[in-house]
């Protein structure tokens, strides 16, 4: 059985080998090549090179072109600061006032250097392993992406008191977000991940209201453009998991605090689970034994439709024992318990 077509049983509720491994690499793929975490961002070579280079030293299922939340930003206007080791630092809001919502227009993909390096690098890796590991592209959820453009705690204070400015620019954040999508499904992504961690934030009734059917326009269109769609609100997401099975998505990252069993009785047995273990607690700061226990929980409570990674990204300074306790590759240790 290929890595692809183990994540498409799970996803499909179908018998499989074993449980699929997807863990999020980004500035420790960088590391583990030897380059600086902007590189990483900042160079569509080196991303591929060192998606390329963990999936393989780590036998894990999917390669992946997530890499920081600033990509649709930066094609919008904002300007940002790239520190070597560290993700991108605003210079500023787009916008500062509700009238500024009027700077948000249809983004040309080809003409953003950096929405277009992530197809580019999404194509290169299909390429490369699609046909035997799964793509995952990624764009920005409507409400995290608002809140890149407007501020978080500005973001949350509209979804109150302003919800139809927020309304009002979700429309287009959203359009902009499906065509980045469906430009990386073209490319050779079947997986499409929605970053949207601001979601986390708020309660299940502005959830509901404002947040959900926007992400699941989005589903809707990567359905339609052919791809699965991996949900990914990082945080304490127990008030809202029930809600984020009914936008439409294949997949549900659950992190590290939210119980597994729990997100299963919430979700129904419909949705696959993606988690979840404590990525800094567990795999960063414990032992190998640590990771496998953990691991090996997770496996036992996430049931046939369920993939597992951390609970968020890899740590970058995770030591490489900790990584294979829990990869399916030589020293993973939870085989043996």
């Amino acid at each position: 059985m290929t890595s692809k077509e183990r994540i498409t049983a799970a996803i499909k509720g179908k018998p499989h080998d074993r449980t699929p491994v997807t863990p999020i690499f980004m500035a420790r793929a960088a590391h583990f090549i030897g380059r600086t975490y902007r590189d990483f961002y900042l160079d569509g070579e080196v991303l591929v090179e060192a998606q390329l280079a963990v999936t393989d030293a780590f036998n894990i299922d999917q390669v992946s072109a997530i890499s920081d939340p600033w990509r649709e930003a930066s094609a919008y206007g904002m300007q940002f600061d790239y520190p070597e080791q560290g993700v991108g630092k605003p210079k500023g809001l787009l916008i500062n006032a509700p009238e500024d919502i009027n700077k948000l227009k249809p983004l040309d993909i080809a003409l953003s250097d950096r929405m277009q390096q992530r197809v580019d690098s999404v194509a290169a890796m299909a390429v490369k392993v699609g046909a035997t590991h799964s793509v995952l592209g990624w764009v920005e959820g409507p409400l995290a992406e608002y809140a890149d453009l407007r501020g978080m705690e500005n973001a949350m204070l509209d979804l109150i008191d302003k919800p139809d400015v927020f309304a009002q620019a979700a429309e287009v954040i959203t359009q902009n977000a499906i065509d980045f999508a469906v430009a990386q499904i073209k490319a050779g992504a079947d997986m499409i991940g929605i970053g949207d961690a601001a979601a986390s934030l708020v309660g299940a009734k502005l959830y509901e209201s404002c947040v959900l059917p926007l992400e699941r326009k989005l589903i809707d269109a990567i359905h339609n453009a052919g791809a699965v769609a991996k949900l990914h609100i990082c945080g304490n997401i127990n008030s809202i998991i029930g809600l984020m099975a009914k936008t439409g998505a294949d997949v549900i990252d659950v992190d590290w605090m939210v119980p597994l069993d729990e997100a299963r009785q919430k979700v129904g047995d419909d949705v696959t689970l993606c988690g979840n273990f404590d990525p800094a607690a567990v795999l960063l700061q414990g032992t190998p034994q640590d990771v496998a226990e953990a691991a090996t929980d997770c496996i036992n409570k996430g049931g046939s439709r369920f993939i597992l990674m951390p609970g968020c990204e890899v740590p970058q300074n995770t030591p490489e024992e900790n990584i294979r306790a829990f990869c399916p590759t030589r020293g993973c240790l939870v085989d043996t318990l």
